[in-house]
């Protein structure tokens, strides 16, 4: 018997190999008797079976190759072809998920949790339960993912590195659908355990405390998310990762850009680019990618050739890497922005009619942006009825978001669009949400106000 098999021996629940042995046994029509014959006692055979043994390694050799089966089927793991099988269908599920065949991917996976679900390989069944997680988000089952992932991070037999990603992952899609609270709970959450396992030196480690910095941020918390940032960066640094520091000069460059400074941004934005494009990471380099494209088009003036440009490839990688909808609705809207801009109204309104179907229902604040520049399109078309239209839908939509920079951004800019066709009441209302997504409160009531 091989190590690997001595040391399951060692740990194996003594009743259930008992259970898998007395089973074996009767499948074959024996009794105690014939399998024991002269290696053994009936006794001390009765006594395994029931648990209340535990048979040696030489002993439990003979019993498999009395019975006619192998070590590996009495103490419940995998044999090595079985192994194999299960590695290369993980495999295969990854590498669909990285060209974007998600549909595939769970086809693999599926195949994959069948064969662990009776067998001992719990780094195996992780794995798969991470990929699964990402294929669900990829196919747009956003609540079943949050789920998985959760289960990963509470599960107690899940390695440190492992819940990293799952929390890097359940942070950033709480974010994306504007669940901000929930986005900042989790991830600090995952980095507490980082700290007490001592994983703080790792490029997972780095990219969940940037992930984290950008729900602050977004939550208006911008001194504390550009602290975090700067830590993290230092941290990228000293590991010398090109991974790790694409992260932090990435998320650097989304908080410059918020801030206003997008000729600070751009840079940082392009260095991450050129950190990104040294590894394997296809989706984030296309989501990267198209990020810089966007702060082209924040220039003043803006640069629609260099937007398209990056927007243009971006939009053509995600379209074989594991990027999610709500990741090409916001390259394609882009294009749109870029569309609009270069005087294309038509082009425009098409690219805007691919985000909504490309969204469907999964990001709001995108589709309320696609809304808006909707009905900017259709008001420089001149039709003005249809453009109000497209600002009180993207006003519905903006409702149901928490508030947050981006929320806040939007409602702004509505404000003066409801006011240029005339909806001066509904401009007003835009104007008060926009300060209460960025953490405007009065200080006064109005009560006191009219008492005075």
């Amino acid at each position: 018997m091989d190590s690997r098999l001595a040391e399951v021996l060692a740990q194996t629940d003594r009743a259930a190999l008992g259970g898998r042995l007395r089973s074996a046994r009767q499948a074959r029509g024996l009794t105690q008797g014939e399998v024991a014959d002269d290696v053994m006692s009936v006794a001390y055979l009765s006594r395994i079976e029931s648990g209340h043994r535990q048979p040696t390694a030489p002993a439990l050799e003979t019993l498999a190759e009395r019975l006619d089966v192998s070590v590996e089927s009495l103490l419940g793991v995998a044999e090595r072809r079985e192994i194999d099988e299960m590695r290369l269908a993980l495999d295969y599920a990854e590498l669909s998920l990285e060209s974007g065949q998600p549909e595939d991917a769970e086809e693999h996976l599926r195949t994959a949790l069948e064969m662990l679900a009776t067998t001992q390989m719990d780094a195996m069944r992780v794995r798969a339960r991470l990929l699964h997680a990402r294929a669900l988000e990829a196919t747009e089952r956003e609540d079943d993912a949050v789920l998985e992932l959760e289960s990963l991070i509470e599960d107690t037999s899940v390695d440190g590195l492992t819940k990293i990603k799952a929390g890097i992952a359940l942070s950033r899609i709480y974010r994306e659908t504007g669940d901000l609270g929930r986005a900042i709970e989790c991830g600090e959450r995952v980095m507490a355990h980082v700290e007490e396992a001592g994983l703080g030196s790792s490029d997972e480690a780095v990219q969940l405390a940037v992930t984290v910095a950008a729900a602050h941020f977004e939550r208006g918390d911008t001194a504390h998310a550009v602290r975090l940032c700067r830590k993290a960066i230092t941290a990228a640094e000293s590991l010398g990762s090109p991974k790790a520091r694409a992260s932090a000069y990435w998320n650097a460059s989304a908080m410059q850009a918020r801030r206003g400074d997008v000729a600070a941004a751009v840079p940082l934005a392009e260095r991450a680019l050129a950190l990104m494009g040294e590894g394997q990471d296809s989706r984030n380099l296309a989501r990267l990618r198209g990020e810089v494209g966007r702060l082209h088009l924040e220039l003043d003036p803006p640069d629609l050739s260099g937007a398209r440009d990056n927007l243009e490839q971006a939009a053509a990688d995600m379209r074989w890497s594991s990027a999610t909808p709500a990741d090409m609705a916001w390259t394609l809207l882009g294009l749109a922005r870029v569309a609009f801009l270069a005087g294309d109204l038509a082009e425009s309104r098409d690219l805007v009619e691919q985000v909504q179907t490309t969204a469907d229902g999964h990001a709001p604040l995108i589709q309320a942006e696609a809304l808006t520049l909707e009905g900017r399109t259709l008001a420089a078309e001149g039709a003005t009825d249809r453009a109000t239209a497209s600002y009180q839908r993207a006003v519905h939509v903006l409702s149901a978001i928490g508030a947050d920079q981006g929320a806040a951004q939007l409602w702004f800019d509505l404000a003066d669009l409801l006011h240029g066709v005339g909806l001066h009441e509904a401009a007003l209302d835009a104007y008060r949400r926009a300060a209460v997504s960025s953490g405007l409160r009065a200080r006064v009531a109005t009560t006191t106000l009219a008492h005075s």
